[in-house]
Formats: structure tokens, sequence, C-alpha cells
């Protein structure tokens, strides 16, 4: 199974609309535990009122790619399923692996948002590879 190293900074997000075209975003990630199941696991964060929040809610089926700041792939395309997080446990877990990995960046975005009013508006995704034979 093809993964991403989490030493890559961007992953884009490619997320389907209704009209059946696709949406790359660069967003920031952090990949689960060291774990059988969990390593396969990344999380990324987005407002909850995003449109890849939206495009997710009607369509989980997603993929990712390594890339750069302006989106720009870096590796090829994976097929994976996007789950919005809704218990505490889980919100907890996917703000703590992206604070580890992002240190006092992701702080610095924390203060920010809790300024501007935005930060219990943020939504975890968790991304599950696809298994392929």
């Amino acid at each position: 199974m093809a993964m991403i190293s989490n030493r890559a900074t961007y992953i884009s997000l490619s997320t389907r609309k209704r009209d059946g075209n696709f949406v790359d975003t660069p967003v920031w990630f952090a990949q689960g535990e060291d774990g059988a199941e969990e390593a396969c696991n990344y999380y990324v964060f987005a407002l909850k009122k995003s449109g890849k929040v939206k495009r997710i809610r009607n369509f989980p089926d997603v993929k990712i790619a390594p890339c750069d700041i302006r989106g720009k792939l870096k590796g090829d395309w994976i097929d994976a399923r996007a789950d919005l997080v809704d218990e505490a446990e889980g919100i907890k877990t996917g703000f703590a692996h992206l604070r580890k990995k992002y240190g006092l960046k992701f702080r610095i975005g924390d203060v920010m948002s809790w300024i501007v009013g935005n930060f219990h508006r943020r939504q975890i995704i968790r991304l599950s590879l696809k298994v392929t034979d």
C-alpha cells in the first residue's frame, strides 16, 4: 500500500463536486501513530462550513497526494476515504497529531483562530487509505 511520509508538509486533498469535477486543495496533515491501523490514517482540519467539508459530506471518497504549498504535486494520487470526526476523543487525537507535527506554527494558528472566533468552528477530517490488492 502506498503511503505519504509524515515528513512532507502538505498534501493535496482532492474532493468531488456534485457535477463530478474535483477540487484540489493543499492542506496541512499529520499521520496517525505508528500502529497497525492508525498509521494508515491522516488527519487534516478545515472550517465546518468550508467547501471541502461540504463536498466530503456528499462524497467521502477522496484522493490525496504529497504536494508543495501551492498544490504542485510531488507524488502520485492515493485513494482514500474521508470521515468527518464528531466524537470528542477523535477530535482531540486529530488536533494532538497536528500540534505535535507543526509545533509553534500550529499553536499560533490556534491563537489566531481563537481571536477571530473560528476556534470552535473547526472540523477534523480523518483520511483512511483504501487497501488495494
